[in-house]
C-alpha cells in the first residue's frame, strides 16, 4: 500500500534489504545519537535489532531522490504477538488491562526519523499510511513505549509529572510499569509544575500522541541498557474526536 506523493514513498518492508535499511536508521538514531544498546545490536554492521523484528511488520518511508530510508515504524498485531510470545511492551509494562478489553490491539514501536527529515512531512506521511492500515485491519487500541533520553528521573521531573497529572490513562486502559524498573511519575505536585518547561522537555512523538487523545500508563520504566526512561502510550481510536481523527489520518492542522 504505497503512498506515492512526490519524493517520499511509504510502504511495508517486504525484503531483507528494506528491513536492514530500517535497522540501520534505528542504529543511527537509537545507538549513535542516543547511546542505546541491546543484546542483538550489531555494532559491526550498524544495525539496531532485537528478537521481535522477525515477527513485526516494518513501515518504512523512503526518499525517492536518494533511495534512503528516512523514517520507520514497527508494528506488532495481536496475532503476530502470540507467535512472538507476547508484545515487546510486555517486557516493560503489565498489559493486562488491554488484554482484558478483548479489543483488537496493535503495538507501535521503534519509531524514528532521519535527522534531515525531522519536523517535516515524513512523520505525517507515516501517520497517514498507519491510519489506513489501522482502518483496513480493524485495530482498535494502539499502544507502545516512547522514550525520554537518559535515566535520571530528577532531570525528567517536569515532563513526567505533567504526563501523570494531565494524561494518566483511565482504569480500563491503565497499564503499569514493571518492577524493579518502575519509576513513579508524580515527582512534582500539580502546583509545582512549570507547564511551558514540561512541554518543551517532552519529545515530539509523545506530544503527537497526546494531541491525538493518547494517554500514558502508570509509572515510567527506566531502561538503563537503552539509556532511556520510557512511558507507555495508549490510544483508543473509539475515543478520538473529529479533529483528532483528521490529525491521525495525516492531515496537517489548519
Amino acid at each position: 500500500m504505497p503512498d506515492t506523493a512526490p519524493a517520499i514513498i511509504v510502504k511495508i518492508a517486504d525484503t531483507q534489504a528494506e528491513l536492514r535499511a530500517a535497522q540501520a536508521l534505528r542504529y543511527d538514531v537509537f545507538v549513535r545519537e542516543l547511546g542505546g544498546d541491546g543484546a542483538m545490536v550489531d555494532h559491526a554492521q550498524g544495525l539496531e535489532r532485537d528478537r521481535f523484528d522477525a515477527f513485526c511488520e516494518h513501515l518504512i518511508a523512503t526518499d525517492t531522490a536518494s533511495g534512503q530510508v528516512v523514517g520507520v515504524y514497527r508494528l506488532l498485531s495481536g496475532e503476530r504477538a502470540a507467535r512472538a510470545g507476547g508484545f515487546y511492551c510486555e517486557t516493560e509494562y503489565d498489559l493486562a488491562p488491554l488484554r482484558r478489553s478483548g479489543r483488537a490491539l496493535l503495538e507501535l514501536g521503534r519509531s524514528c526519523l532521519h535527522r534531515d527529515h525531522r519536523g517535516g512531512a515524513v512523520m505525517f506521511r507515516l501517520w497517514s499510511a498507519l491510519a489506513a492500515l489501522v482502518a483496513e485491519r480493524g485495530a482498535e487500541i494502539l499502544f507502545g513505549v516512547a522514550s525520554f533520553h537518559g535515566t535520571d528521573p530528577a532531570a525528567l521531573a517536569q515532563p513526567l509529572s505533567m504526563l501523570h497529572h494531565g494524561y494518566l490513562a483511565p482504569p480500563d486502559l491503565r497499564v503499569r510499569a514493571r518492577a524493579p524498573h518502575f519509576q513513579r511519575m508524580d515527582l512534582l505536585s500539580p502546583g509545582a509544575l512549570d507547564r511551558r518547561r514540561a512541554v518543551l522537555e517532552t519529545p515530539a512523538l509523545i506530544k503527537a500522541y497526546l494531541r491525538l487523545g493518547g494517554f500514558v500508563g502508570e509509572g515510567a520504566f527506566v531502561d538503563r541498557a537503552f539509556n532511556t526512561t520510557d512511558v507507555c502510550l495508549v490510544l483508543d481510536t473509539a475515543r478520538m474526536n473529529d479533529r483528532q481523527r483528521r490529525l491521525y489520518a495525516g492531515n496537517r492542522p489548519g
